[in-house]
C-alpha cells in the first residue's frame, strides 16, 4: 500500500489537526520521499515511518509538536537539517538501520535542543572507533544513545513509558491497565 494511502486510511475520517499520534510503518513511498503527510497534523506528537522506503526526509512537513520519529529500517543517508526547523520539540529520534555512515550526517542534530534520546544502531556510523564517545561529545543534549546513557545504563522502562504517556502515571494505575487490556487478552 503506497503511503498516501496510508495515511489518508489512519485519518479514520477525523481531521488531521486532531491527529497526536500516526503508524504508517511497512507502506511504500513511491520515491522515497514522505508522502501525504502536511503541515495540517499540528497536534502530531508521535510519528512512526519504519521501513517505507524513505531515502529522505526533505519533505517532512513542518510538525511543531512532534516529540518521537520513528524512521528506523529505510535508506535516509543524511539531510537530517530539515529537523531542526521542522520538528523543534523532537525528544526522541529513532534512525537505526539506515545508512548514516559517518558523524557529518548527524551534524545538524546539535541544533535539538530537546533531543534526549536517539537511535542509530544498525547503521554504519555505529561501527567507528570511538563512536559513543563521539555522539555524546557532538550531541551533549542528549541522555540516550542506542538505549544506553554515557554509562553503558540501559534507558529504564519508565522512561520509554513517559515518552508514551506524559500524563499522571500513578492515577493511571490505581485505576487499572494503562493500555486497558480486557481481561481475555485483547485491547
Amino acid at each position: 500500500m503506497d503511503m498516501k494511502k496510508r495515511i489518508s486510511l489512519e485519518l479514520r475520517s477525523r481531521n488531521p489537526k486532531e491527529v497526536v499520534e500516526l503508524v504508517v510503518d511497512n507502506c511504500r513511498s513511491s520515491d522515497g520521499e514522505v508522502e501525504g503527510l502536511t503541515d495540517e497534523y499540528t497536534e502530531l506528537e508521535i510519528l512512526s515511518m519504519v521501513n517505507i522506503g524513505l531515502t529522505s526526509l526533505a519533505k517532512l512537513p513542518s510538525l511543531p509538536k512532534l516529540r518521537k520519529l520513528e524512521v528506523s529500517d529505510n535508506t535516509i543517508s543524511g539531510g537530517l537539517a530539515s529537523l531542526v526547523e521542522k520538528c523543534p520539540s523532537l525528544t526522541h529520534l529513532n534512525l537505526s538501520g539506515n545508512k548514516i555512515k559517518d558523524l557529518s550526517s548527524i551534524q545538524t542534530l546539535p541544533s535539538l535542543k530537546n533531543l534526549k534520546s536517539l537511535d542509530l544502531y544498525s547503521c554504519e556510523v555505529s561501527t567507528l572507533a570511538d563512536y559513543r564517545e563521539s555522539v555524546f561529545e557532538l550531541l551533549p543534549q542528549i541522555t540516550f544513545l542506542d538505549g544506553y546513557d554515557q554509562e553503558d545504563n540501559e534507558i529504564p522502562d519508565s522512561e520509554a513509558e513517559n515518552d508514551e504517556d506524559d500524563d499522571d502515571d500513578d492515577d493511571e494505575d490505581e485505576a487499572g491497565p494503562l493500555r486497558g487490556d480486557d481481561d481475555d487478552g485483547r485491547r
